[in-house]
């Protein structure tokens, strides 16, 4: 046979994994310090132990020096999966488990067995029956098993195999990033503990003779290329897991993790702060126990729901808070244990799924909208307050104006009195902007909008309110008669009308009510407002997505840069300007919408106003 040709093979095998390991240890011993690398050197100092120890002892008749050997041997048996899985769970970031008292249990068997090994000529635990049985030209011995040897090999099986499922689960879970350093170290543990486990239940022609050191010889190669060519402890999964545990760990708002029936999986740290409850008293409990929903959790993930919904906690208010515009939005008020008193929270819960797609739970998070609500509240009485006490009251302001111009004689109480009818006016004016402030913030469904349409009946309606002004209504139909665009939609898109009305009516209404008189397009300077609408292509592409221009320009004294510039960079300001609400409402409309508007002046005078509307569907 080949392997007659190497004298004592079994232990030149044996020897060659214990000189493997240490040079392999030599090899990552900068790393030290890094996840997983100083368990890994327990791993090959328990390895080097196992296979030196039962090397040296082939080599051995004296039969005291052969069982003090054989002892060692066993202790290499002993810590090596303990030292492996210490290696898996620091590598794949689970180095809270490490710290856990279900490992210091495993450390202590691991204690316990290494006391038993040492002093087995007491009680017999690892063997009894200890004798020479010589094989290949080296001193192997047989013994019967003692209980404690058949324990020890049976944990360290466990222990290889948790270890190798980690790194699987690594392997599958990170995809490719990890995937060939995780498959090497998971592999390179099979040859050996197969070897271990047949040498116990005596399997194979010569029983007394144990493989698993030579085993260590392929296990050495496939770790060696997880070091070097993989770069093993470059980068590793903890960064990832510590990565996602930060994401969450790390998040202001509360986050709670549920399993498929309701109960507690996990909680972040803001979570337990405002539900006042640590992560393990809280775990595997009911979440209705800390915290009632405003909704089944079913019915707001699934469709069709149906699911049972939560219990009211002590403490905590939940309901449907309503928009301004009717809308509503799903909220929670907690009395947070941070004794900050009742804070909002609105709530968002989504399906957890596993990499395959599987549903295995919900994620409830919560967001923190206490200050946003109050602000919404403030709002709502301010515009209250605009729309119906100033309208009101300018209403009864602009009456008398009007009166007392009528009966006064004296020219400058005329001029007076007509000064308070048109503030009264414009304060009125002012109140009805807040009335469609309002309206904005609200939620509406998009709906098909012909913007020719909108524009003639806009267009129609400044004339009307100001027959002075001269508003031009200027449509390109692309070559087209009316008739041809109407029928196949061309001006058509889909969006919130009311919001698009609100842009085209300020856009005009602004150009139109803050004239001067003195504009260049009309003999006697008067108000002059072109409005224009066409439909481009985007890039000049004929493929591209299509969007409408609308074009608004007038000859007036044009609107005052720092107004422009507070909106365009969302600065509150001081409205200096009669334009300035005008200007807000047009930005808010075209957010509403999706769209984009850009101010210029226009020469020789005035302001040009270019608003970019998209093109949806109408489907």
């Amino acid at each position: 046979m080949a392997l007659d040709l190497v004298p004592a093979w079994p232990a030149v095998g044996s020897l060659a994994g214990g000189a493997g390991a240490l040079a392999l240890a030599w090899a990552i011993r900068e790393h030290r310090g890094r996840p997983g690398v100083d368990w890994f050197l327990g791993v090959f100092a328990a390895q080097a132990t196992w296979c030196c120890s039962y090397g040296v002892g082939l080599l051995v008749a004296d039969p005291t020096v052969r069982a003090a050997l054989e002892a060692t041997m066993w202790l290499g048996v002993i810590w090596a999966g303990i030292a492996f899985l210490g290696f898996a769970l620091e590598y794949t970031g689970r180095s809270d488990v490490v710290r856990s008292r279900l490992f210091a249990g495993i450390v202590g068997f691991g204690l316990l067995s290494s006391a038993l090994v040492a002093t087995n000529s007491l009680h017999g635990a690892f063997w009894t029956e200890f004798a020479r049985d010589p094989a290949f030209g080296v001193e192997t011995v047989s013994y019967a098993f003692g209980p404690w040897a058949y324990l020890t090999v049976a944990v360290e099986t466990v222990l290889v195999a948790s270890a190798v499922f980690l790194l699987v689960d690594t392997l599958l879970s990170y995809g490719p990033l990890y995937r060939r350093e995780s498959a090497a170290v998971a592999l390179s543990s099979l040859p050996p503990g197969f070897a271990l486990v047949a040498w116990t239940l005596e399997l194979g022609p010569v029983p007394q003779l144990q493989l698993a050191p030579l085993m260590f010889v392929p296990h050495m190669v496939l770790d060696a290329y997880a070091f070097d060519r993989a770069e093993m402890f470059d980068r590793n999964p903890t960064t990832s897991r510590a990565a996602e545990r930060t994401a969450i760990d790390d998040l202001r708002d509360p986050i709670v993790a549920l399993a498929l029936d309701r109960r507690v999986v996990r909680l972040n740290p803001a979570a337990e702060a405002v539900l006042g409850v640590d992560a393990e008293t809280a775990r595997d409990r009911p979440l209705a126990d800390f915290l009632e929903l405003p909704v089944s959790v079913g019915d707001a993930t699934d469709s069709g729901g149906g699911e049972p919904g939560v219990g009211e906690p002590e403490g905590g208010e939940s309901g449907v808070d309503e928009d301004a515009g009717g809308g509503s939005r799903e909220t929670v008020r907690i009395d947070a244990a941070s004794g900050t008193g009742k804070r909002t929270y609105a709530v968002s819960v989504s399906r957890l799924t596993d990499p395959n797609g599987t549903h295995v739970g919900y994620t409830v998070v919560l967001s923190d909208v206490t200050e946003r609500e109050r602000r919404r509240q403030q709002l709502e009485v301010l515009n209250r307050i605009l729309r119906h006490n100033l309208r009101n009251d300018a209403g009864v302001v602009h009456g008398y104006g009007e009166i007392l111009r009528d009966r006064l004689e004296d020219p400058e109480l005329v001029r007076m009195a007509d000064a308070i009818e048109r503030r009264a006016g414009a304060l009125a004016a002012l109140g009805e902007k807040a009335g469609t402030v309002e309206r904005l913030l609200a939620d509406s469904d998009p709906e098909p909008t012909d913007l020719r349409d909108l524009l003639r009946s806009v267009v129609a309606d400044a004339r009307e309110r100001d027959g002075d002004a001269t508003v031009e209504l200027d449509l390109d139909d692309v070559d087209r008669d009316d008739a041809d665009a109407d029928a196949d939609g061309d001006w058509t898109t889909r969006v919130r009308p009311d919001a698009l009305r609100a842009v085209v009516e300020n856009t005009i209404e602004n150009a139109v009510d803050h004239h001067d008189g003195e504009g260049v397009e009309r003999d006697d300077g008067g108000a002059w407002v072109r409005a224009s609408l066409r439909r481009e292509a985007a890039d000049g592409d004929e493929g591209g997505d299509a969007r409408f221009v609308l074009t608004v320009e007038d000859d007036g004294p044009g609107i005052p840069d720092h107004e422009v510039e507070a909106v365009e960079s969302g600065r509150e300001t001081a409205l200096e300007h009669g334009s300035g609400l005008g200007l807000w409402v047009v930005a808010w409309g075209a957010a509403a919408v999706g769209a984009d508007v850009e101010y210029a002046d226009r020469e020789p005078r005035g302001t040009r106003v270019t608003v970019s509307i998209p093109v949806v569907a109408a489907e």
